[in-house]
This record gives structure tokens, sequence and C-alpha cells, in this order.
């Protein structure tokens, strides 16, 4: 009999969890998901975020181990390596919860190298709970009490993203979501949503609006966060999105804020985030990563909304007193 620690049992185990919780990778086109695919840069831009995504994903499944699965996550390209930690955390998340007897994986990915990506962990880990179909009204157990929200957000993307037609077009919550939660989620399908629509600000400007004045502010922070972090545009379209949020431009800020500090703690900026917090924070990533920072400490303190909220909210009032 093969000893569980054997190199032979290991294989074996790992090639049992590619059988079984691989994702093919054509999942991750936008002609498999019936994204709109209008301009190819946008589409190729995008489908290389999935493709990206997916790399970590089934390295985390095939090297559960923290060092050897670090080392290849970090092999990834700068600008790419948030998305692949990502993808290993929702593989990580699923087996914490799929083989109990091994639990504390993903625990030991934000306790070494995936601290550095914690947004993207977090994210990541929400996946996992959408796919396990999760009951939560706040984050489960185990992640960090504020950014433990992101899974939430995590778990919005992940509908919007396989359920399109259920979350962006009918505008549905699973009904195993409550309270703040729901709000959580909104972002993350504003985030899906700006895949979905192919990047395109005039589709995105439509179904964001599509929500209702209840929902939209949420919606615009994901596509605020997803724009600035994942790219796909220009100048001209950054400027027609900020011209169709109106009222709600602030929104589209704070995402952006996000998205400079997880790419500033990361420390792997890109020019697209660089460009969306110039147009949507009239700043520059490294500032309106600060701004974050700064915003923080008040809103851990504050009473009656959760922190998350309440952190969200001064980002978004700092950069409403800054447009005015």
């Amino acid at each position: 009999m093969l000893a569980a620690s054997s190199p032979i049992a290991t294989r074996a185990t790992r090639g049992l969890r590619l059988r079984l919780l691989g994702i093919d990778p054509r999942e991750a086109t936008f002609a498999r998901r019936g994204f709109h695919a209008g301009d190819p840069a946008a589409r190729e831009r995008l489908e290389g975020v999935g493709h990206a995504f997916l790399r970590g994903y089934h390295a985390a499944l095939a090297q559960a181990a923290t060092p050897a699965l670090a080392a290849a996550l970090d092999g990834e390209a700068a600008e790419w390596r948030g998305f692949a930690y990502e993808g290993a955390a929702m593989a990580l998340a699923l087996l914490d919860r799929l083989t109990p007897w091994g639990r504390g994986r993903l625990r030991r990915l934000l306790g070494g190298a995936g601290d550095a990506h914690a947004y993207m962990v977090h994210v990541g880990a929400g996946w996992a709970l959408a796919r396990l179909r999760a009951r939560l009204d706040r984050p489960p157990p185990g992640l960090d009490p504020l950014l433990g929200w992101l899974a939430l957000d995590g778990y919005g993307f992940h509908e919007g993203y396989f359920h399109p037609g259920a979350t962006l077009r009918l505008h549905q919550v699973p009904r195993r979501l409550s309270g703040y939660a729901r709000r959580a989620f909104d972002q993350g399908v504003g985030r899906s949503l700006w895949f979905a629509c192919g990047a395109d600000p005039a589709r995105v400007a439509a179904c964001a609006l599509a929500f209702g004045p209840e929902r939209a502010g949420d919606v615009w922070g994901g596509v605020g966060l997803a724009c600035a972090y994942a790219g796909a545009t220009d100048d001209a379209g950054r400027a027609a999105l900020l011209r169709a949020a109106g009222a709600d431009r602030a929104w589209l800020a704070q995402g952006a804020a996000f998205a400079a500090q997880a790419r500033e703690r990361a420390g792997n900026p890109a020019p697209h985030t660089e460009a969306a917090c110039l147009a949507f924070c009239g700043t520059g990533a490294a500032q309106a990563a600060r701004v974050t920072l700064r915003v923080l400490a008040a809103a851990r303190a504050a009473p009656g909304v959760p922190a998350y909220e309440a952190w969200r909210r001064g980002i978004r009032e700092h950069f409403s007193r800054t447009d005015a």
C-alpha cells in the first residue's frame, strides 16, 4: 500500500483534484461566456485576465503546498500576478471546504506570499463560496473582518461571470445572501459587468443604470474597480464612463482607489490603473491608494455600519469633496 505522503500517492491526489475540480480554459473565452466582443483588444485583454486566473487556480490544485505554489504564482508577470493569486485562492478555499482533513491552506497562503495580494486572495475565496452555494450575511470565519467582505464581492463576480442572464439581465441576487452581504455582492456584480460588456462604455453604463438607484451605486463601484485593475479601455472610454455615472461618479472613484491600493500593496502598478485614478479620482494611483489608508482608521471605529461600508463611504466622501 502506498503511503499517503509518497511521491506516487501525491501525484495521484493532484491528478484527482485536477480531474474533479479543473476548469476548461475555454470557460474564460468570450465565445463560451456569450460576452460582448466589440473591441478585439479589449476582448483579448479581458480573456487574458481569465486565463491568468485559471493558471493560478490550476497551480493551486496541483501544488497546494504554499512554498511551491508561491513560486509558481510569482512566476507570473507582475501585471497579471494578482489574478493568478485570486485563482489560487479559489482553489485553496474549495480544497479547505471539500477536504477538511487538510484545512488551513488559504490561511497559510494569506500568512505568507499571499499577504501582498490580500485583496485578490479574499476575492478569490468568494468564488469558492459561490461554487459551494454558501449562505452568508457576513464574511465567513477565518477571513479578515474588513477585507473578508471582498469575498462577497468575489461571490458577485462569479455569479455575473457564469450566470449573466440571471445576474446581469434579470438582476437576481441569490436568496442565500442577506443583509449587507447583498451590497458587497453588488460591487462584484459591477466588476463582472465590465467583462460581460467587453469594456464597452455605452453598454456598461446602460447595464449599470438598469439596476436602479438602490443598487446602481454599488455596481458603479465594481465598474470602477475593474476598469482600474484590469484595464481594457482608453482615455475616451474612461471619460465616457465618468459622464454616464453622473451623480454616482464618486463610486467610480472609490472602486479605482481600491484597485490602486490593491496594486500598491502588491507592488505591481499598471499604467491603466494610474490612468483610471487620474480620470475618476483626479489624482494618481499612489495618492489614491494613500486615501484608502487614511480613511481606514476612522472606518474601523464607525458605529452602526460594517467597517467595510464605512471605509467605502469615507473614500467616496473624500473624492466627492475633491471633485467639488
